[in-house]
């Protein structure tokens, strides 16, 4: 996997069959030897009870046509052809049930270790990655192992224990006659490779369309991306790049489902010549009295189906194994992601934090941009103060949020909490001392009650209450038909801006944390969810070291330390009246936005 500008591109297809590849796909198995040995087994008994028919039809057709007058024995041999049969049926089914279970298994370990890598990525991974892609990983990709397992790995067991058993049976019943079946078979594995190299691009490529239109459909399907759509009047315009999408999906479906279909003709017209050999030989010896006509036929009609099977499957085998490569190159492509903000085996548990907050000589870049977004930045937060960002866009005010809870690590420099580099905690406590309200709230499709208690599984519902109390939600929350049960709906969209702040709010206050985090986001509020939401964040800051985004005049009054960024650099800290007299970045800004604004918010 590459990382170029910010983005994750995939290797080109490496087609070969190779050891550590293989030894890989099998590593999956091991857990469940026990269920592949009953399977096994199942396939071994199943070889030789489909022997039965051959030996039945062999001594049924040779009593029939001697001189032999007993019903009673054709009877039996007609009884052993139905119990043998429905026997090996009651054996299909339970190796069916445990080559399943298997497969099952594996995807569902696959699912497992995939969703927990793609979890440990930073930041960076998700902003240059289409979730579409992650999830047609997650889904298509490991939804198309099962055929891998089930109809791959156990079929070519099968058939080669279906082959050998033939093939020794036919021996046991005429030598000539089998070497004159076998003489056919090398041209069955001749176009194999060729045929197995185009099966594997074209799978690789059917996969690839096939996670861009997930992508592509997560996106406009969503609520945000369908209001887009809405607003600018798309719905034609979307139509047509979907059909575009979905003609390129149908096109390389078909070229997959035709590759090699010149092959599987070939392997029709063996399977018709074969058996012409076999009469015109077979009939030569039945003829000159070298052989009994019930081997012939068993021969040229039992056997030989046997024997064509197998070989065709095996055949064809090498066609599949190889196309199915495509799958999981892409899945292990994603699980050989390295893990960029990991912690050390030496890492620290902080229990208790105080709060203090300390960036030393931070410079970081982001992978898409060849620029810093910060420079050489350094201050301090004592424990309990409330610190508030301030500057222009672009200015990375928001980097330096984005630093202290580990969503990016610095190139140069360091973050600290309580004196400790935060790259040496554990990111369970870091996480457990760090809270954050984003600007654009995210409340997931479920219950007020579920959204509430993502923050703390096990808190109590007094708890859960005074949280939302604080956050002046509860009282909104009980005048709901279903109260704390209400389903806020995808991204929260059954709720107002404001109402949906104050729910992330509560679930902030309910979870507790020594250091806060927060993109003052009010804006585009009306003014009656604005105070709110400013009431609502006053027991938020208590007690708390806070890092605010301000967008506020009344927060960077309040604020024990403003910091004032641009183009990456902190050109400006003190407090506001201090920074005034520099009349420096924050006064021009103050003048020209806050007062202002404050001026506007004043009634005449």
């Amino acid at each position: 996997m590459y990382w170029w500008h910010g983005a994750f591109h995939e290797p080109e297809a490496d087609v070969k069959l190779e050891w550590p590849l293989l030894k890989r796909v099998f590593g999956y198995f091991v857990p469940y030897w026990g269920l592949a040995l009953i399977v096994l087994a199942c396939i071994g008994a199943a070889a030789a009870l489909g022997l039965v028919p051959a030996i039945v039809t062999r001594d049924l057709i040779n009593y029939l046509t001697g001189q032999h007058g007993q019903f009673g024995f054709v009877a039996f041999l007609i009884g052993l052809l139905v119990g043998s049969s429905l026997l090996g049926g009651l054996v299909g089914v339970v190796q069916s049930y445990f080559s399943n279970r298997i497969s099952q298994s594996i995807m569902f370990d696959l699912r497992n270790q995939l969703f927990d890598r793609v979890l440990k990525q930073s930041m960076a991974f998700f902003t240059a990655t289409r979730t579409g892609d992650v999830m047609s990983r997650l889904s298509n990709d490991v939804n198309g192992v099962q055929s891998v397992v089930s109809d791959t790995i156990f079929s070519l067991v099968n058939n080669v224990v279906i082959l050998a058993s033939t093939v020794v049976l036919m021996f046991a019943l005429d030598w000539k006659l089998t070497i004159a079946a076998l003489v056919v078979l090398p041209a069955f594995l001749l176009p194999t490779r060729r045929v197995g190299k185009a099966t594997f691009q074209a799978r690789k490529a059917t996969q690839g369309k096939l996670a861009e239109m997930t992508a592509y459909m997560q996106e406009t399907l969503g609520i945000s991306g369908m209001q887009l759509v809405k607003a600018f009047v798309k719905q034609a315009a979307e139509t047509m790049r979907f059909r575009k999408l979905n003609d390129e999906l149908r096109r390389l479906n078909i070229r997959q489902s035709m590759i090699g279909r010149w092959f599987f003709m070939l392997m029709g017209v063996l399977g018709t010549a074969g058996p012409a050999v076999l009469w015109l030989f077979g009939g030569y010896l039945v003829v000159t009295g070298q052989e009994s006509l019930g081997t012939v036929v068993t021969f040229a009609t039992v056997l030989l189906a046997r024997l064509y099977g197998p070989v065709g499957s095996l055949a064809n085998m090498q066609v599949n194994v190889v196309g199915s490569l495509a799958l999981f190159q892409r899945i292990f492509e994603y699980m050989d992601l390295p893990v960029e903000i990991d912690e050390t085996a030496e890492a620290v548990s902080l229990s208790a934090a105080r709060g203090a907050v300390e960036f030393e000589h931070v410079t970081f870049r982001y992978p898409s941009s060849d620029r810093p977004a910060l420079k050489d930045v350094s201050f301090r937060i004592q424990p309990g103060q409330l610190a508030a960002l301030v500057g222009p866009t672009g200015a990375g005010k928001t980097t330096v949020t984005s630093l202290l809870p580990r969503f990016y690590d610095p190139q140069l420099g360091a973050v600290r909490l309580d004196g400790l580099d935060v790259r040496d905690l554990t990111l369970e406590s870091l996480g457990r001392q760090t809270g954050m309200v984003f600007q654009d709230t995210f409340l997931f499709h479920a219950t007020i009650r579920e959204n509430l208690l993502y923050a703390k599984p096990q808190a109590s519902d007094a708890e859960m209450i005074a949280a939302a109390k604080a956050a002046y939600i509860h009282d909104f929350i009980a005048s709901l038909p279903e109260g704390y049960e209400t389903v806020v709906g995808e991204r929260g969209h059954r709720l107002s801006g404001g109402e949906k702040q104050r729910v992330a709010i509560a679930r902030v206050i309910l979870k507790d944390p020594r250091v806060l985090i927060l993109d003052e986001a009010t804006s585009n509020l009306d003014s009656e969810s604005e105070h709110l939401i400013q009431v609502a964040l006053r027991p938020l800051f208590q007690g708390r070291t806070s890092l605010v985004i301000a967008h506020r005049l009344s927060t960077i009054l309040a604020a024990d330390l403003i910091l004032v960024m641009d183009h990456g650099e902190l050109v400006e800290q003190g407090r506001h009246a201090d920074l005034l007299k520099q009349d420096g970045l924050y006064a021009r800004l103050y003048h020209r936005q806050f007062e202002a604004a404050d001026e506007l918010a004043t009634p005449a």
